[in-house]
């Protein structure tokens, strides 16, 4: 299990005090939120927090692009030192050339896909990515409610890399988790599972974390 809190409900203040908090509560994934205020009405973080977290963490550095022309961003981020370079299928008409892109550049690739996109519409390339992302909420805004019928998808996802040969990705959620739903997502294969607000609205975050891993635990029992 990779649990990765997303820094866009940390302290925008203290990015890298919270970064050692989680660090040291025992996360194991930064989330990195980067929004354009194109492809969803938020704007957020580009690729200087990610260099500015770089020095101060050993943990994968997991960018989440919900950006219009992702392509334009691939080669700045990993110089920056990004391990993970999500993008929306959505947000482009070329997606494998793209994930070739980012696969040269070093790092790993991770496709996400929003809450009415189905998982048939990127099982061209799940031989390909390093992860999917199945959105749970829409994207834009932390603080959501966990959308229900994305269950599905993750057991989709789960069953094909069971039955189809060179299928290795990991499964990741956002959006609306906490220790309730994480258990659900566990139950159908997740691995990886972004948390902001059920995280960092507490003073402890190894409270939240804790509950999270052995939520996930118990429900990884049950597959």
């Amino acid at each position: 299990m990779f649990i990765a809190p997303s820094i866009l409900s940390a302290d925008f203040g203290n990015f890298t005090g919270d970064v050692k908090r989680i660090e040291e509560a025992g996360a194991d994934w930064v989330h990195i939120d980067v929004m354009d205020g194109h492809f969803v009405p938020n704007l957020t973080f580009g690729s200087g927090v990610v260099e500015a977290l770089r020095p101060h963490t050993k943990m994968t550095l997991d960018v989440h692009m919900m950006v219009d022309n992702p392509e334009a961003h691939v080669e700045i981020f990993a110089n920056a030192g990004a391990d993970y370079f999500t993008v929306h299928y959505e947000a482009t008409k070329h997606l494998h050339g793209l994930i070739q892109t980012i696969h040269k550049h070093g790092m790993k690739a991770g496709v996400a896909i929003n809450p009415a996109t189905p998982v048939v519409a990127i099982e061209p390339i799940l031989n390909d990515v390093d992860m999917v992302l199945v959105m749970t909420v829409n994207p834009g805004f932390g603080g959501q409610s966990f959308i229900e019928s994305t269950v599905k998808k993750m057991a989709q996802l789960h069953e094909y890399r069971r039955e189809v040969e060179g299928a290795n990705f990991l499964v990741e959620v956002d959006g609306g988790i906490t220790d309730e739903t994480a258990r659900i997502c566990a139950k159908n294969g997740v691995d990886a599972y972004v948390a902001g607000s059920y995280i960092f609205n507490k003073e402890d975050v190894s409270e939240p974390i804790d509950s999270l891993k052995q939520a996930i635990k118990f429900g990884r029992m049950k597959i």
